[in-house]
């Protein structure tokens, strides 16, 4: 990474052209593509050799090349020992048994080394580049000849390339590329030979092209593409495995379904059977094992994805989904007839899930076990960033060139230089990361098929990706976290601690069934609920009417971005509201698709078109509508099971131009459908969020403060929880805690909110006050913290030392009084004796009043708490409409005002710019609007603040929005006269969206 130019196909390509029979990938400190490489030379007939080039810095040490399979893993295991111990690489070599070392002729002479000799071992050459073999004369008697070998390094394939590995060089080291020295690059040297090169070589040192040869000929690398690669069983044997799978998945069939009915238990065997047939019981065992642990712990999990197709999963608590209930096809998931790995995807809250890795890493053997890694590659904006720190532009222009790039200043032959450098780079790999959440647990050693590297996530990290995962078929588990779920955990463990000790959101049947958890989804009643909150779902909710779980189900899955914009979401809706007026192409597709209005909403759904309509296996249906998505659609494969399908219809008796009109519609829309599997999951997510906020609100919406998490900003959230009748207090050192905290109908708003006070006052502060009681009075505060006088007055300023009686400007000059004269001790609380503390005579300053309060809580909270933001404005008339009445002007021109919340940039089918936007009034309602390109340009919405918005008043589907024409931002002022700054982006087009007059007419 940032040092080669040639892809790997590339470089096999360019080999074969050149007629090169076998070729060496070393890559510096890394083996992450030798797999791909692998794969890339077996279909070219190349032979392929694999290795480590060994760096301390710029300096090559030593290139170790593997014999074998079992040389890479001894290479792999010697390089990961390092990596984990953050230990420096020796400077000889290690006695490998099937790995040949190749030394640079620097290290040859190795006076500054003394452990190194020139005594080299079997295992031992010098590498000397083709261009240095005159070199050969002056080695004689130094050197035994058949300890050298050619080695010509390959990291581009030309001059242009050459520039751009030196650009990447630059990007790495963080310097200008006029700083770049010979030792930060490859020699322009480095790209293929011609073959006359090695004739000649051939001739003048046939010895050491005899040596070349022949150590090439001692190296083989190979892998298995086929055969899984993951821990085989999870008990001591395949048989103890399936026994255990067998007695697990019966136990739970009698906790989720009691005794059951003969189809479902049907189903149950044929699960099992292809599980055992495909060797996946050990997969399935070590998920479970996983999910009983966090249950064991208390954490909440989903088990979201494709396994929701498994019964034996909904058996075994993996996942919440009745896939009996749902139709789901256990082919979705795993059959013998798919080519790809599949994996089960558990979330935990973002506080739980690093326990979850530890607990896997420490149930596992060490050195089998690895987080999955990925590659950063470089693309967009932050390339163009990059190469701009690179020619030493400054960052004003950078900024420019980034965010403004049709900008007329952006011009020149430095910024076209960059323009075109960023287009030869996009797409290379840039950095290597981490894996959202993938655990690899293999059969053999991981070192096997990648070294180890410790990330900053301080677990092994294998140097390869998901996709070179499943090529050599290792599975991964899919350990996710989000938010929402933190929202569940934290409200429920408050609920616990509030209400009922045995409070349980797990009873998924009881909560779908509430009425009042109906009536607020159909109200989309559901700020701070997963996946059902944003303006574009509400608004979805309202249309469709939800009330109940399977029209959820499907509003989660249209509302998708590549679903929504193919036109099918629109489509939905239509015919959602026009039920009786659908013609379905067949009866099978009334039958199968009557939930979903004809729409194959579903990836579920295209199989059972193919199953049902045209008498396709489920394995083949899943093959067809994987293909469907484009990545298997031009194999053979595809075109038998698409002759299949024609043929299936024809002995089912389908007419042949139904059929092709069957197979159009497959086609439209297989490429947009979405796993139900997946939406079903979601959804049982969003009923349990949707019940907290219907019954325990006060606790629900802390917690969703204090995750940090969700589709909007904490402000909205705070608004949301008053709201629901609790009154919202501010920090207080006296009350508060670290987090935002519940005190019978108060809640008072965490320390972690006060922007500037440092984190050891945020966790200090509330600890001392639970070690040594309530603070009596501010020098008992700062006697028993040691607080500095700057972080008190941030306090000061938030109110939070509010308990002491005293005014802010009275505190504030106490404190510094204070602070100057008395003596701090070192250890907060360590003083033995509380001496009285030395009276002050103070002037009494005028306080604050209510809106410079205010002002003070937006600057260091971010938002105010004592006023909400329409109380920073002066002597602000609101208009007569509002959210409340706002459906007695349907069609009509009105104003309104509102607080910017969210906005949503959109491309019409023209190319031309639009959003919709989202705004709160006065009593914190939502505002829905509508900006087409023209309103858009002449009055933009850039900067956070209130709008007032004129326009028409427009009904969707039930859902009212206004369709703005005209809008401007009103400037808030504290009393003093000084204006509210607010947003970092510069306003476009005109610098005042209305005149006066215009203002004059909207307010009016």
């Amino acid at each position: 990474m940032r040092w080669g130019t040639m892809r790997l196909e590339t470089l096999a390509d360019k080999a074969v052209s050149l007629g090169i029979k076998a070729i060496a990938l070393t890559d510096i400190n890394d083996s992450g593509g030798l797999i791909d490489f692998v794969d890339a030379c077996n279909k070219r007939g190349i032979k392929p050799i694999g290795g480590i080039d060994f760096r301390e810095g710029y300096k090559r040490l030593y290139i170790g090349i593997a014999r074998s399979n079992e040389g890479l893993h001894q290479l792999n295991s010697f390089f990961t020992d390092y990596n984990l111990s953050k230990s420096k690489l020796p400077v000889r070599a290690p006695e490998l048994p099937e790995v040949y070392f190749l030394y640079p002729l620097h290290c040859l002479f190795l006076q500054q080394h003394a452990e190194f000799t020139p005594n080299l071992r079997p295992d031992e050459f010098v590498a000397l580049p083709p261009s240095e073999a005159p070199l050969l004369h002056r080695l004689r008697g130094k050197v035994p000849l058949h300890r050298i070998v050619f080695c010509q390094s390959v990291s581009f394939s030309g001059a242009k390339e050459y520039e751009l590995h030196c650009h990447l060089r630059a990007i790495d080291n963080n310097i200008l590329l006029s700083s770049l020295k010979p030792e930060m690059t490859a020699r322009q040297s480095d790209s293929f030979l011609l073959q006359e090169t090695f004739l000649q070589l051939q001739a003048q040192f046939p010895e050491v092209m005899c040596n070349t040869m022949q150590l090439m000929d001692n190296c083989c690398l190979e892998y298995d593409f086929v055969a899984a690669k993951n821990k085989l069983h999870f008990t001591e044997s395949l048989e103890d495995d399936a026994a255990l799978l067998k007695k697990l998945a019966w136990e739970g069939f009698q906790y989720r379904y009691g005794a059951g009915n003969d189809a479902v238990k049907v189903r149950m065997e044929r699960e099992l059977q292809i599980i055992l047939q495909m060797k996946f019981a050990a997969y399935f065992l070590i998920t479970h094992d996983i999910v009983q642990y966090g249950l064991w712990k208390g954490y909440y999990h989903i088990g979201r994805g494709s396994g929701a197709n498994s019964l034996i999963a909904y058996c075994l608590r993996i996942t919440d989904v009745d896939p009996i209930k749902l139709e789901l096809y256990f082919e979705r998931f795993l059959n013998p007839k798919r080519s790809s790995p599949p994996d089960f995807d558990i979330d935990y809250s973002w506080n739980n899930r690093d326990d979850i890795f530890n607990y896997i890493f420490r149930r596992h053997k060490q050195g089998y076990t690895a987080l999955l890694g990925t590659v950063s590659t470089f693309s967009g904006r932050s390339t163009l960033r990059e190469l701009g720190k690179v020619y030493g532009l400054p960052k004003k222009e950078i900024d420019r060139l980034t965010d403004e790039p049709a900008h007329r200043l952006n011009g020149g032959p430095v910024v076209e230089k960059i323009v075109s450098v960023s287009s030869s780079l996009r797409d290379f790999p840039n950095l290597r990361s981490i894996h959202a959440g993938g655990v690899l647990i293999s059969e053999l050693p991981i070192t096997h098929y990648s070294a180890l590297h410790l990330p900053p996530k301080g677990l092994p990290t294998v140097q390869w990706d998901m996709f070179t995962a499943e090529k050599i078929q290792l599975h991964k588990y899919d350990i996710l976290s989000q938010r929402g779920i933190g929202h569940i955990n934290d409200a429920a463990a408050m609920i616990r601690e509030r209400h009922d000790p045995n409070f349980d959101i797990h009873n998924i049947p009881h909560i779908m069934a509430d009425e009042k958890v109906a009536d607020n989804l159909y109200a989309a009643n559901s700020l701070g609920c997963f996946y059902i909150e944003s303006p574009a779902m509400r608004q979805l909710l309202k249309k469709l009417r939800c009330r109940d779980y399977l029209t959820l189900v499907a509003a989660s899955s249209i509302i998708r971005p590549g679903v929504a914009g193919s036109g099918m979401m629109s489509e939905f809706i239509r015919r959602f509201h026009a039920q009786d007026n659908i013609e379905y192409l067949h009866p099978v597709f009334k039958e199968q698709l009557g939930e979903t209005y004809g729409v194959m909403v579903y990836q579920e759904d295209v199989m059972k078109i193919c199953h049902h309509y045209a008498g396709l296996d489920l394995g083949d249906a899943d093959v067809l509508r994987r293909a469907m998505s484009g990545k298997y659609r031009s194999s053979n494969a595809f075109a038998e099971i698409e002759e299949g399908f024609f043929k299936g219809a024809a002995a089912l008796g389908r007419d042949r131009a139904n059929a092709e009109e069957a197979w159009r519609q497959i086609s439209s829309f297989a490429g947009y459908s979405f796993c139900k599997a997946h939406s079903a999951s979601y959804a049982v997510e969003s009923y349990q969020s949707l019940y907290l906020k219907t019954y325990y609100p006060r606790e629900f919406m802390a917690a969703v403060i204090n995750n940090f998490g969700g589709f909007y900003r904490t402000w909205v959230y705070v608004q949301e929880a008053r709201r629901t009748g609790v009154k919202v207090c501010l920090p207080c050192v006296n009350r508060g805690l670290m987090l935002t905290s519940l005190n019978g109908d108060e809640l008072y708003l965490g320390l972690i909110h006060i922007k500037g006070l440092e984190k050891k006052w945020i966790q200090g502060i509330p600890a001392e006050r639970v070690a040594g009681g309530s603070f009596l009075d501010l020098p008992d505060f700062v006697n028993r913290t040691g607080i500095p006088f700057e972080q008190i007055r941030i306090l000061i300023k938030t109110g939070a030392l509010r308990f002491t009686g005293m005014s802010k400007p009275q505190l504030i000059t106490f404190a510094r009084l204070f602070c100057a004269k008395s003596v701090i001790p070192e250890t907060p609380g360590s003083m033995l004796f509380n001496f009285p503390v030395r009276e002050f005579v103070l002037p009494v300053p005028e306080p604050t009043t209510v809106r410079e309060d205010a002002w003070q809580e937006f600057e260091i909270l971010g938002f105010p708490v004592t006023l909400n933001h329409f109380g920073l404005l002066p002597e602000f008339k609101h208009p007569a409409v509002n959210a409340s009445n706002l459906h007695e002007y349907i069609g009509k021109f009105v104003t309104v005002s509102g607080k910017l919340v969210t906005t949503k940039p959109v491309r019409t089918v023209h190319g031309d710019s639009m959003m919709f936007g989202n705004f709160l009034d006065a009593d914190a309602n939502f505002i829905d609007t509508v900006h087409f390109p023209d309103s858009l340009k002449n009055y933009p919405v850039h900067w956070d603040g209130i709008y007032l918005l004129w326009g028409r008043v427009i009904d969707e589907f039930g859902v009212l929005s206004l369709e703005v024409h005209k809008c401007k931002r009103l400037d808030m002022y504290r009393e003093g006269g000084e204006k509210l700054r607010v947003g970092a982006i510069e306003a476009y087009g005109r610098p005042d969206p209305l005149s006066q007059h215009e203002t004059m007419l909207i307010s009016g």
